[in-house]
């Protein structure tokens, strides 16, 4: 049942002390698991811990997204709502006033030419004068188109129908010719002038802005009509230059609510001049509004694309000015200001989240070191060593290889705690589990069971070699002083030691291990007893 060991014999139970051992022996083993009861796992109270903590941590970030979102998004509606303020009632209005003012120059200014030209003496003095001379008339108009800067400069009699031009007569004019219209309908409206676009006779029938002011002598008698002009493609170009400039698109609409002048891409939805508001389907809500254009700002949404409205009243040419700004451009720089926030927002969570995780495996390294670490000696406790000894073996089993569990019980540390006090007995725990481990292989496991008690698993090490390595560890406790406070201790160790068999459990092995070290303590102490393998306990 039992072998002796060396200098300090382990005789094999008497009777006697068998029949000293309770039926529920060993007296700790009774608290061991067969392998598969043992888990791997933190027991439930750490578990909940740790999902705690993980709930905690996914809420700090919840919380922190969310008060980046929120912070991002008031920032960017708060900025939102200050641009379209100042588009509205600023932006869009000075543009206005800035455009109107290119127009007086570049558009307003054949108006004025014109103007002069129908109160001109000389004008009125050579048609009085019965029209004698028309190379007169020729290098006056010559004169007024080169001065000026004019495409084109004329005159037409309305006594003698001749239409005079910088380069001489150019034709009569006939009520009954469609291209000679515009002249009978100057002659009998109302107002002064009028602006038209009609193909230039003299320029070889290019599209010309022409604006045709009604002539009068001193006893405003009315006696023809005269004006300059330019190209269609001119004032086009001059349209382009305002979007390009000012980066808004800007065309004119008439008091009926049609297109008169645009740019090279046409006006809203692309629309070419002629085109009615009211037949564009984004504009029909503003039209709809008013029976006409007027002066004010609007708003108005095409293809799901907000835009800015600024219309302008122009009394010179009767018609109206429309500075339209669509809504992404204006905002899309405070849009990528907010992606830009968000993309910090999410750095910045990710880094935090990375951190308190971080400290959060740390905390729960601490816990799980606190959970399977004896606090005085830093060895594996109980539970540490439930969760290394069912991975080793799982190992001895699956290879298969040997395994020697020791148990150790260090041998009157009562009276020696009695005697020096309890922190006399700590330090001399400290030191033994020392001692222990120099005697001891990285691989081995080695653990406080409780008390002065230790447990030690040789992995890949049969009885034999246990043996001896038990009584290296014995020899080397019973040489050994530990010093405390001045005084001198000296400690013997009692060893019981078995190996694992194919069918062994861990309570098993234990078990013979546990009853190996008593029969040591019965026997004498400071002595290792082996126990056989096919002893059994219950």
């Amino acid at each position: 049942m039992s072998e002796p060991f060396s200098r300090h014999p382990c005789p094999a139970d008497p009777p006697a002390f068998q029949a000293q051992i309770p039926q529920s022996f060993p007296r700790r083993a009774t608290r061991m698991l067969p392998i598969g009861s043992l888990s791997t796992e933190l027991p439930m109270p750490l578990r909940s811990a740790f999902h705690s903590q993980r709930s905690l941590v996914l809420t700090l970030v919840a919380l922190l997204g969310a008060g980046f979102l929120a912070t991002s998004l008031l920032s960017y509606y708060a900025s939102r709502a200050s641009i379209r303020d100042n588009i509205v009632n600023t932006e869009l209005p000075l543009t206005s006033d800035t455009v109107y003012s290119e127009i007086q120059k570049d558009l307003v200014r054949p108006i004025l030419i014109s103007s002069m030209m129908s109160r001109d003496t000389f004008m009125r003095d050579w048609v009085v004068n019965g029209e004698k001379d028309s190379d007169q008339m020729t290098r006056y108009l010559d004169e007024v188109m080169t001065h000026y800067g004019a495409y084109t400069a004329f005159f037409v009699s309305n006594s003698t129908h001749t239409y005079y031009h910088a380069k001489g007569v150019l034709k009569q004019v006939k009520i009954d010719e469609p291209r000679d219209a515009w002249y009978f309908r100057v002659r009998d409206m109302k107002d002064p002038y009028e602006i038209n676009v009609d193909p230039d006779l003299a320029n070889k029938d290019n599209m010309t802005f022409f604006i045709n002011y009604k002539v009068y002598d001193y006893n405003e008698r009315f006696i023809g009509a005269a004006g300059v002009g330019l190209t269609v493609d001119a004032v086009i170009k001059l349209i382009d230059k305002y979007q390009q400039r000012y980066q808004r698109s800007v065309y004119f609409v008439d008091t009926f609510g049609r297109l008169v002048l645009t740019g090279a891409e046409g006006g809203p939805e692309g629309a070419r001049v002629g085109k009615s508001l009211t037949d564009l389907d984004s504009m029909k809500s503003l039209v709809s509004q008013l029976p006409k254009p007027h002066s004010g700002s609007y708003e108005y949404s095409t293809h799901g694309q907000g835009h800015f409205l600024n219309v302008r009243f122009i009394p010179e040419l009767n018609w109206y000015l429309f500075v339209d700004k669509r809504e992404d451009g204006a905002l899309s720089e405070i849009r990528q200001s907010l992606y830009l926030n968000l993309l910090i927002c999410l750095l910045v969570t990710l880094i935090v989240l990375a951190l308190v995780n971080r400290l959060i495996r740390r905390y729960q390294e601490k816990i799980h070191a606190q959970a399977t670490l004896d606090s005085l000696t830093e060895l594996p406790n109980r539970r540490g060593f439930d969760l290394l000894a069912v991975q080793a073996l799982h190992e001895a089993h699956r290879e298969p290889k040997p395994l020697t569990a020791l148990l150790l019980d260090l041998d009157h540390f009562k009276a020696l705690n009695d005697t020096y006090g309890h922190m006399a007995g700590d330090q001399v725990l400290i030191g033994f589990a020392r001692d222990l481990q120099s005697c001891l292989r990285h691989s081995d496991i080695v653990c406080r069971w409780g008390g002065e008690e230790f447990i030690v698993l040789l992995k890949d090490t049969d009885g034999e070699t246990g043996q001896k390595i038990a009584e290296k560890i014995r020899q080397h406790v019973e040489q050994h002083e530990y010093a405390y406070n001045g005084h001198t201790l000296n400690l013997t160790v009692s060893i019981g030691a078995t190996t694992l068999q194919p069918d062994d459990t861990l309570h098993s092995l234990l078990s013979r291990a546990d009853h190996a070290m008593y029969r040591a303590k019965q026997t004498g102490r400071n002595r290792t007893c082996v126990e056989m393998p096919h002893s059994t306990y219950a």
